[in-house]
């Protein structure tokens, strides 16, 4: 049942302002608006990415696993949701399926500065040096063209 704070919302961009707004205030409001948000447009890509985000920081990593995972076979492989699942697997101990995801999200997005930070650090936990080197080089010189 709707708390007094959720008002009804007409259509999925609707939904989507409504779960950005009770982000800090009510997260659990804010899931189920982002999730209205998906039922009226399931290829809302940043409704994804805000409730995939949202479970991971409220610890339920297997929903937030689930959530991604249906983003991608709504939206593809988009880069922003690769990184963000692959943040979720580093997290849950699952490196060398993040160290994929990364890439993946790199693939599409060559210029994701925060993908090669994580995997460097990441190719480094794993005594890989080169791939470390190589990777934070990279996140180095996006940093200096302004591209982070």
């Amino acid at each position: 049942e709707p708390s007094p704070k959720e008002k009804p919302a007409s259509g999925a961009r609707d939904w989507f302002e409504q779960g950005l707004a009770l982000e800090d205030s009510d997260p659990e409001a804010s899931l189920r608006a982002y999730q209205q948000a998906l039922e009226a447009d399931p290829e809302l890509l940043d409704a994804h990415l805000n409730r995939g985000r949202l479970l991971h920081e409220a610890g339920q990593l297997a929903e937030a696993e689930q959530a991604y995972s249906d983003a991608l076979s709504a939206c593809g492989a988009e880069p922003l949701l690769l990184f963000n699942l692959a943040v979720l697997l580093e997290d849950i101990g699952r490196g060398a399926e993040a160290i994929e995801a990364y890439r993946a999200a790199l693939d599409g997005d060559p210029a994701l500065a925060d993908a090669h930070y994580n995997l460097a650090l990441l190719h480094e936990n794993l005594k890989q040096p080169q791939e470390a080197i190589r990777h934070m080089a990279q996140y180095r010189r996006l940093q200096r063209s302004g591209k982070a």
